[in-house]
C-alpha cells in the first residue's frame, strides 16, 4: 500500500461537513425567509466585498446547491485524501483570491454559489497531480477530467448568461496558480530491484558477470577450492614428465 496517503476520518468528514453547512444555510433561508443574495460578490462595489467570503455559501435555489453538493463531496475527499497537509490552505485561500477575482473581473449584478471553489478544487487537482509526476496523482488528474472536463466551457463568456463565469475562470486561474504556489513531497518510485539502488555496482552482480563488455555471454572462471590455505593440486611453470614403473610384486602374485 502507498504510504504517501493516508486515510483518515477527515477524508469523510471535511466534504460532508462542508456540504451539510451549505444546506443548513439554505434551510434557513428558506424557513426564515431570508434573501441571502444580496450578500454575494457584487463587483466594484464596497459593499460587494463581503461576498468574497459570503458568496461560496449562498445558492440560488435548490438545483442550484444540489449541482454543487455531488462535485465537492468528491473533490474534497480527493484533495483531503491526496493534498492532506495543504487541503484546508487550497479551500481557504481559493474562497478568497477567487471571490476577490470575481469582484474585480465580473459583471455588475451579484455572484453567488459554491461553483468557484469548485473551480479551484478540479484546476489544482488536476494541474498539481501532471507537475508531480507521480503515477498515483497523475491518475487522479486524468480521473477528474474525465468527470469534470465538461465544465471548462463555463469560464468562456456567453456559454450560459444564467451562471457567473466570471467566477468559473477566476476559480480556474486561482487553482492553476496554487498547483505552482503549493509544495507537496516529491514522490519517488518505490525500489524493486538491486539494479535500481542508488549504491548498485554492476561488477558485483553475479549475473553481469556471465557478460563481457560487448554483451556476449562468456563462462565464469573455475574457482579453486582452498584447504588450510593451499590448493588442493599443485602446478609449476617448468613441464613434469611421469615414468610408470609397474609392481612386480603384484605381477609375481598374479602370475601364482
Amino acid at each position: 500500500m502507498d504510504k504517501n496517503f493516508k486515510f483518515t476520518n477527515a477524508v469523510v468528514g471535511l466534504p460532508l461537513f462542508f456540504v451539510l453547512f451549505l444546506w443548513f444555510i439554505y434551510w434557513l433561508e428558506i424557513r426564515f425567509d431570508f434573501d441571502f443574495v444580496t450578500n454575494g460578490v457584487f463587483p466594484r462595489t464596497f459593499s460587494g466585498l463581503q461576498g468574497i467570503i459570503f458568496s461560496p455559501f449562498i445558492h440560488s435555489d435548490i438545483d442550484h446547491l444540489y449541482n454543487n453538493s455531488i462535485p465537492l463531496l468528491v473533490l474534497l475527499a480527493a484533495l483531503q485524501f491526496f493534498y492532506a497537509k495543504e487541503s484546508l490552505y487550497v479551500i481557504c485561500y481559493g474562497i478568497l483570491f477567487s471571490g476577490f477575482l470575481t469582484w474585480v473581473i465580473g459583471r455588475s449584478n451579484y455572484h453567488i454559489g459554491a461553483s468557484g471553489l469548485i473551480y479551484v478544487l478540479v484546476s489544482f487537482i488536476f494541474f498539481k497531480g501532471i507537475l508531480t509526476r507521480y503515477y498515483r496523482l497523475v491518475a487522479l488528474s486524468l480521473t477528474v477530467i474525465m468527470l469534470y472536463g465538461g465544465m471548462a466551457w463555463y469560464v468562456f463568456p456567453e456559454v450560459d448568461n444564467a451562471v457567473s463565469w466570471e467566477g468559473h475562470l477566476s476559480g480556474f486561474i486561482v487553482g492553476f496558480v496554487f498547483a505552482f504556489m503549493f509544495r507537496t513531497p516529491e514522490y519517488k518510485k518505490v525500489i524493486k530491484y538491486d539494479w535500481e539502488q542508488p549504491d548498485y555496482n554492476p561488477l558485483e552482480d553475479k549475473f553481469m558477470q556471465r557478460f563481457d563488455k560487448n554483451g556476449n555471454f562468456v563462462n565464469l572462471p573455475p574457482v579453486i577450492e582452498v584447504e588450510n590455505g593451499f590448493s588442493t593440486y599443485y602446478t609449476s611453470s617448468c613441464s613434469v614428465g611421469y615414468c610408470i614403473i609397474p609392481n612386480k610384486e603384484n605381477d609375481l602374485d598374479t602370475d601364482n
